[in-house]
């Protein structure tokens, strides 16, 4: 397994170990000690799939008080994966990473507790599947307006606006969210 880290300090793609035959593929999706020392060990205590056809965007989530560290990957189809760094104090707050996870390069993306997470949909579906170091607690969701020109996102959007939940479409700016103090603590994550 390659391990690729970026100029934010936590997010982690990995790129795993292909086995391919005529008869097709096998990789592990998951192995406890391999991952513990890529530096990535907290116990993950729920999965989640969802199914997605093209054009939609989801996100951009997090949890409040009980932040989610997230391992995704794409069981079928293509998505654009997006990390934004909304821990206060944080010397990268506000910047994001993005890259691409698919069914042909079978890339996971590690995103640790403290970052808002969403995807956009590029193949005719998508069934994306999420390792979660917390619960989800409803009561404490938040989120991040997808669009927020601070971000300076470069979803690849075609000519049509992105199929949003009416929850998502609704989300506020990291500024408003920064001002009233719902975002996590860095220096309580790290």
């Amino acid at each position: 397994m390659e391990r690729v880290s970026f100029n934010i300090s936590g997010p982690l793609l990995l790129k795993l170990r292909l086995f391919k035959d005529d008869r097709g593929f096998f990789f592990e999706s998951y192995q406890a000690t391999r991952y513990h020392n890529l530096g990535i060990s907290p116990p993950f205590v729920q999965d989640n799939t969802s199914f997605s056809k093209r054009g939609v965007l989801r996100g951009l989530h997090y949890q409040k008080n009980f932040p989610q560290g997230k391992l995704v990957s794409v069981l079928q189809g293509r998505v654009y994966d997006v990390a934004v760094d909304i821990r206060r104090h944080s010397p990268t707050f506000g910047q994001h990473i993005s890259v691409w996870l698919d069914d042909e390069n079978h890339h996971q993306f590690y995103i640790p507790p403290g970052f808002a997470h969403g995807f956009f949909v590029t193949s005719d579906t998508a069934l994306f599947h999420y390792k979660c170091t917390d619960y989800y607690h409803p009561n404490d969701e938040g989120g991040l307006c997808w669009n927020d020109p601070a971000l300076n996102i470069d979803w690849p959007l075609d000519d049509a606006l992105p199929i949003l939940s009416p929850k998502d479409a609704t989300f506020p700016l990291l500024a408003e969210l920064a001002q009233k103090s719902a975002l996590p603590l860095y220096e309580s994550i790290i």
